[in-house]
C-alpha cells in the first residue's frame, strides 16, 4: 500500500502501540466509526461488524461525494478496519458475533437507547460471555432522561450547547460550526474513554462499561466560556461588528483585505494602532478599551486593513510579533508550506476508489507510528476470513452465508489481500 514519505519508513513496519487489541466497532455513522478508526491507525484489529446490506453512511454521502463503490464518507472513516457482514435480527448472525465477542477486546456501538437491549448485545449480555470487555456505548444525549429518544444530530447539538451564541454579530442569527464539531468532540472523548479503560484493565484485569454522549462532550468541550458564565457571571454578549468570541477583546476576528482575508487575535491596541496608521489608538488599553470599545475597534482596524493584501499585513503584523495569519480555503490549506511538511495528509491506494488522499494521523509515536494498512472495506469483505479466526468451520460458514444471516465479498477479500502483501 502507498502512503507518503512521512509514512514510509522501517519504523512503520513495527506493530500499532495497540496491537494485539480487538475491537468490534458495532456503530454508524461518524462518531463511533472515527472512534473506531483512531484505534485501527495505532495498530488494534478493529472489526466493523455491519448489516447484509452495508453500514447507513456507505449509502449516505456527505457533500454528495460519490465514489466508485464507496462512497468518501464511508472511505475516510473506516480505514483500517475489516468488514463483517452479519445480520443482527437473525438468530445464526447474533450467535456468529457473540462468538466475535468472546475474543475481543473492545466493544463499540452507537444504537439508539434500547436498541443494543433489544438485540441482545447490551453490556450486560456481552459481559456474562466475556467480562473483561471494554463496552462503549456512545447516546446523543445520554443513556437515560428527558431527550434520550431525541435524534443525536450534529447540528441539533451544537443549536443546544449554546456555542452559538459565542461568536458573531448581535442581532444575527445564530451560527454552527464549520465542522461536524460534535461528532468529532464525541468520536476523541470516545477514544479516549477505551485508551483510559484499557490501561484500568491492564492494572486490574477488569472491564468496564464506558458511556459517551455528544451533549456532555460538547459542554465540557467549553470549559473556559461556561465556566466564565457560571464562575464569573459573564454573560454572551455579541458585538454589533462581527467578532469571533464573545469572550475575547478586541480586536479578534477575520479582516477582509483587498485580496482575501486574515484572522488576528490579541493585538496590542497601541502597536497595532501605529503599524495600521489608525492614530485614534494611541493611549487605548488593550484591556480596557478592548473590551469598553469592542465595536469600534473592530470598524477601524476592518477599514485599514481594507488597504493592502493580506501577505502584507502579515509580513508587517507578524513581524511585529502580532497573532495574525492566513484563512485559509481547504485547497490552501491542502497546499500550505506547513501541511506539507508534517505529511499531515497521505495517500494510498485503494482496491476499488484507486488513489486516495486524505487526512491523516493528529499523533506521533517514535517507536509506534500509526500506519494506514487497509483501506475501507467492502461489505463483508472479511466476513470468512474473521469467522474462521473465531473457529467457525467453512461448512458453519457457508450455511450462515446461505442462509442470508451472514454476507462475503470475496473477490474484494482478494484484492485487500494482494495489496496488504506488496506494501
Amino acid at each position: 500500500m502507498t502512503q507518503t514519505p512521512a509514512t514510509q519508513t522501517t519504523e512503520s513496519r513495527k506493530p500499532g502501540v495497540l496491537a494485539g487489541y480487538r475491537v468490534l466497532d458495532c456503530s454508524i455513522a461518524m462518531a463511533g466509526p472515527f472512534a473506531a478508526q483512531r484505534l485501527g491507525d495505532l495498530g488494534a484489529d478493529v472489526i466493523k461488524v455491519e448489516p447484509t446490506t452495508g453500514e447507513w453512511q456507505r449509502h449516505a454521502a456527505a457533500g454528495g461525494a460519490a465514489g466508485n463503490e464507496i462512497n468518501v464518507s464511508f472511505l475516510s472513516l473506516n480505514r483500517n478496519k475489516r468488514s463483517v457482514a452479519l445480520d443482527l435480527k437473525a438468530a445464526e448472525g447474533k450467535a456468529a458475533l457473540r462468538e466475535l465477542v468472546a475474543g475481543a477486546d473492545v466493544f463499540l456501538q452507537n444504537y439508539r437507547p434500547g436498541v443494543a437491549a433489544r438485540l441482545g448485545v447490551d453490556y450486560e449480555s456481552l459481559r456474562a460471555i466475556n467480562p473483561s470487555i471494554v463496552y462503549v456505548s456512545i447516546s446523543g444525549y445520554g443513556e437515560d432522561g428527558p431527550y434520550r429518544d431525541r435524534p443525536g444530530q450534529d447540528l441539533l447539538l451544537q443549536a443546544m450547547s449554546g456555542a452559538m451564541y459565542s461568536a458573531g454579530r448581535d442581532g444575527d442569527e445564530p451560527s454552527p460550526a464549520g465542522q461536524y464539531l460534535a461528532d468529532a468532540i464525541t468520536a476523541s472523548t470516545a477514544f479516549e474513554g477505551v485508551l483510559a479503560a484499557l490501561l484500568h484493565r491492564e492494572r486490574t484485569g477488569e472491564g468496564q462499561l464506558v458511556t459517551v454522549n455528544m451533549l456532555d462532550a460538547l459542554t465540557t468541550l467549553q470549559m473556559q466560556e461556561l465556566s466564565v458564565f457560571t464562575v464569573g457571571r459573564k454573560a454572551q454578549q455579541r458585538s454589533a461588528e462581527p467578532h469571533a468570541h464573545v469572550y475575547i477583546r478586541a480586536p479578534y476576528g477575520v479582516f477582509e483585505t483587498n485580496d482575501g482575508y486574515v484572522a488576528l487575535a490579541f493585538a496590542d491596541l497601541h502597536e497595532l494602532g501605529r503599524l495600521i496608521e489608525e492614530p485614534s489608538f494611541e493611549g487605548w488599553s488593550s484591556e480596557v478599551e478592548g473590551w469598553t470599545r469592542r465595536d469600534e475597534i473592530h470598524a477601524k482596524t476592518a477599514a485599514k486593513l481594507k488597504q493592502n493584501t493580506a501577505a502584507y499585513w502579515i509580513d508587517l503584523l507578524g513581524g511585529a510579533g502580532m497573532w495574525i495569519g492566513p484563512v485559509n480555503d481547504y485547497a490552501g490549506l491542502v497546499d500550505d508550506p506547513q501541511i506539507v511538511h508534517n505529511g499531515t495528509f497521505i495517500e494510498y491506494e485503494h482496491p476499488t476508489e484507486g488513489l486516495v488522499k486524505t487526512p491523516g494521523f493528529p499523533y506521533r509515536f517514535s517507536a509506534t507510528p500509526p500506519r494506514v494498512d487497509r483501506g475501507a472495506p467492502r461489505v463483508g469483505e472479511h466476513t470468512r476470513e474473521v469467522l474462521r479466526e473465531a473457529g467457525f468451520e467453512d461448512p458453519a460458514i457457508d450455511a450462515l452465508l446461505a442462509s442470508g444471516a451472514a454476507r462475503a465479498t470475496e473477490a474484494a477479500a482478494a484484492a485487500s489481500e494482494s495489496l496488504a502483501a506488496s506494501a
